[in-house]
């Protein structure tokens, strides 16, 4: 299992990508089970959690920790332990790594370094949510978490109000109704919109109407559980064809553009960044150049 690369005198290591359930356990593939038994060291968002997860399947492999908050420090370390000819696995504590965890830096780390990546496939709760949503699966946007500031989340909601796709979101319980009258705000109150809500769990639960319907059934009953928020695309093709005057600009004219409409410097880079899947990073760097 453990896939090792010769590179000069030095024998790689193998980053693994591993997915874990998001809610039913018996959704852990053998594929998945086999490497993490497998390898060196499970890198992973919260230990505590993940231990849970490998006490079910007897995985006694060594645990360290790789979240939002240590990310800079520790891929330097992991890549040099991959170098070292360990083999890791990354995993989140539910779906797929990369998606909406620091997995992603690690990627692109590993890649640099020419340490083999290798992929395991598994569940994802955008895609889960999608197929049984009702929406048009084809084409479809994931984005994630919206921003979290009204502001800025408004002012993102606006720029993607003109998509066709079928747009996925994650949310909190405790921000749900706020994100709904944010979509509402930007989209219109006629927008078709499903929660799919504890996706594989006991209580798994879809809910389909108008925005406005379920503005109203999230003021109106207690929030609970994980959300993937569906959002139908727009089917106005007069509106959909209208032209997002950013998408003309550079990214560093994008950034100022947005940053004279009144958003912070660092919201501005971070919106253009995942839009045109830019390094933020790098664009924070090029903004402080133009602007010192």
């Amino acid at each position: 299992m453990k896939q090792q690369k010769s590179f000069g005198t030095q024998t790689m290591g193998t980053l693994y990508l591993v997915p874990t359930p998001i809610g039913n356990l018996g959704d852990m593939t053998n594929r998945s089970i086999e490497v993490m038994q497998s390898v060196d060291l499970i890198a992973a968002e919260d230990t505590r959690h993940t231990q849970q997860l490998l006490n079910q399947f007897d995985i006694d492999t060594k645990q360290i920790s790789f979240h939002e908050h240590n990310k800079e420090n520790r891929i330097p370390e992991l890549v040099a332990r991959l170098q070292a000819g360990d083999s890791i696995a990354q995993v989140s504590d539910a779906g797929m790594p990369s998606i909406s965890d620091p997995g992603h830096k690690l990627v692109k780390a590993a890649i640099l370094a020419d340490i083999p990546v290798v992929p395991i496939p598994g569940a994802s709760a955008g895609i889960t949510a999608l197929i049984a949503s009702g929406l048009a699966p084809q084409s479809f946007m994931f984005y994630g978490f919206l921003p979290r500031k009204p502001k800025e989340q408004l002012h993102e909601l606006e720029m993607l109000k003109v998509h066709q796709e079928t747009m996925i979101f994650y949310e909190a319980p405790h921000r749900l109704a706020k994100t709904l009258k944010g979509i509402m705000t930007a989209f219109g109150s006629d927008r078709q919109v499903v929660l799919a809500r504890e996706l594989t769990k006991r209580y798994e639960e879809f809910l389909r109407g108008t925005v406005a319907e379920l503005v109203t059934w999230a003021n109106e009953n207690e929030v609970r559980g994980e959300f993937v928020v569906l959002v139908a695309g727009n089917d106005h093709v007069e509106q959909a064809e209208e032209i997002d005057p950013l998408s003309e600009m550079e990214p560093i004219q994008a950034v100022q553009a947005l940053v004279g409409e009144g958003l912070k410097p660092t919201a501005a880079i971070k919106q253009i960044a995942k839009q045109r899947a830019l390094d933020r990073q790098t664009l924070y760097l090029q903004y402080q150049g133009e602007n010192n």
